[in-house]
């Protein structure tokens, strides 16, 4: 994965900074057909499996888009905890190659067991919504920073949309590293 590369070949530090994709989707999840009504949707879900391919992540046949905010607040508080990072990965695979209804309290307790979290604080960090205010705040700093879709890359005001090859992304950090080097002479 072009993250996992980046960060055993430069000094990159990643923070995940949450974003408000579909926030109106319902609980149960909505078809991609619904939710893009009225379209082809082979062509799209074949141009995101060409992307993913690219940027090495796998890919399945989503059928569905699920609303991610719980999802997020269990990230959030994932990073908070050792070895939590592994949390995103496992979200992922979740939600884009096993179809999972990352919505459901259930389900997104299961994902942290995955993980090696502690399931009964997973379940009450969502059931009393306890990172709620903290990926509040990552919404309100996405809109404030110009964000429009996922994943988005960004430091020093310079942002990179969208699923990326590994190349792509390491032009942006050795920039941004040239970019360090000049402000510190």
């Amino acid at each position: 994965m072009s993250i996992e590369k980046l960060k055993a070949n430069y000094p990159v530090d990643i923070r995940w900074i949450h974003f408000p994709l579909h926030p109106d989707t319902p609980a149960e999840g909505r078809s991609l057909a619904e939710l893009f009504a009225g379209r082809d949707i082979r062509p799209i879900k074949e141009r995101l499996q060409g992307l993913m391919k690219v940027a090495g992540l796998p890919y399945g046949d989503r059928t569905h888009t699920y609303n991610s905010r719980l999802a997020q607040e269990l990230g959030k508080w994932a990073d908070t905890q050792e070895g939590g990072a592994a949390i995103h990965d496992k979200l992922y695979m979740a939600y884009f190659v096993d179809n999972v209804n990352i919505a459901d309290i259930d389900e997104l307790v299961k994902i942290a067991e995955l993980a090696g979290l502690d399931t009964a604080i997973a379940r009450d960090v969502l059931e009393n919504r306890k990172f709620k205010d903290q990926v509040d705040a990552d919404w309100q700093r996405s809109r404030e920073t110009g964000v429009t879709g996922v994943p988005t890359f960004y430091a020093n005001d310079l942002m990179v949309v969208g699923c990326q090859p590994y190349e792509t992304l390491e032009k942006f950090v050795k920039h941004l590293l040239e970019l360090n080097r000049h402000e510190l002479h």
